[in-house]
């Protein structure tokens, strides 16, 4: 199947959300409001089949210098297992590279699908120099707060797993 990824517009919003709604229903996704659709969409990227149907997208969004986080990662429900993850996810990772970004993480429940693209379970934040935990502590995202695993998100969280990819040692992509 043919797949290209391209920037998000604007009009996509409401593919988006109505892809991430049931997905919320299911609690493996945030929902979020319209508005926050539209102040991120420039972190999105999209997937379209031949056909120009949106078959996919997800979200890069950084942190700090050198981290961020993949978040609404989806796949359309009748695409899903035909490789539109894996090619929105590593658009999402070239991303990163690109803007100077060393460590991407994620929260999912699908640990082996991003297993496989390099990613490894996070115990902690050792990757973090104490002064640069210290700068995040100070963001209202709530994104950074399920990073830094504080315990005022801990009621909210879904029950999944934190996962991070240093890119220098990102798996082969050919």
């Amino acid at each position: 199947m043919e797949i290209t990824v391209r920037p998000a517009r604007t009009q996509d919003v409401k593919v988006i959300r109505s892809m991430v709604q049931p997905l919320a229903t299911d609690r493996v996704l945030l929902d979020k409001d319209k508005v926050a659709y539209f102040e991120a969409i420039q972190e999105f990227l999209m997937a379209e089949n031949a056909d120009g149907e949106i078959v996919g997208f997800g979200a890069l969004h950084v942190m700090w210098e050198d981290l961020a986080e993949v978040r609404t990662l989806a796949t359309a429900d009748e695409f899903q297992g035909r490789g539109v993850g894996g090619v929105v996810l590593n658009a999402l990772l070239d991303k990163a590279e690109e803007l100077g970004v060393q460590h991407v993480f994620c929260l999912t429940f699908e640990t082996s699908f991003f297993k496989r693209h390099g990613f490894e379970v996070m115990n902690d934040q050792s990757v973090l120099e104490p002064d640069i935990f210290s700068q995040l502590l100070l963001s209202t995202d709530e994104g950074v707060a399920e990073f830094l695993d504080l315990a005022r998100v801990k009621p909210n969280t879904l029950g999944n797993t934190r996962m991070i990819v240093d890119l220098a040692k990102r798996p082969d992509r050919a």
